[in-house]
């Protein structure tokens, strides 16, 4: 499975460097609701894989997809000056269960042993994300109204 490790401004991907800077890189809404969908393929895909109707191989680009969507969303905040620091951890947290389970042979009970490890780190980004909504109101998510 791919890893990632800490670029110099504290997000992962997959190289380890920088990733580029795109024209919307401050669009908090759209990266966040990207890298939800994302968690949720992955969910999809590993309840596939136990049945045997997905490959490692999907799981996988799944992964490294909530990996890079984890990167623009990051940035996204950062974008407004919104620390995530303390979710920096999450793409490593949910390789570790990803990897033990992709390391069995698929089933319904694989999967459901090692679910609720994937699901408290799925958890612990969301609620890291759901900390910075009020902030992101005051600071990003208000168009200032023009005064005449």
């Amino acid at each position: 499975m791919a890893s990632y490790s800490p670029s110099a401004s504290g997000s992962y991907n997959i190289t380890g460097s920088p990733t580029a800077v795109s024209g919307d890189q401050g669009d908090v809404p759209s990266s966040v609701r990207r890298l939800l969908l994302s968690t949720k393929r992955l969910q999809e895909l590993l309840k596939q894989w136990s049945l045997s109707q997905a490959t490692e191989m999907q799981v996988s680009d799944a992964y490294v997809q909530i990996g890079n969507d984890f990167n623009t969303t990051v940035r996204a905040f950062a974008h407004h000056r919104i620390d995530l620091s303390d979710i920096h951890s999450i793409p490593g947290e949910l390789r570790i269960p990803l990897e033990q389970c992709l390391g069995e042979d698929p089933s319904p009970e694989i999967l459901e042993s090692y679910m609720p490890e994937v699901r408290r780190v799925l958890y612990k980004l969301l609620k890291g994300l759901q900390a910075r909504q009020d902030l992101w109101r005051v600071v990003g998510g208000q168009v200032p109204h023009e005064t005449h």
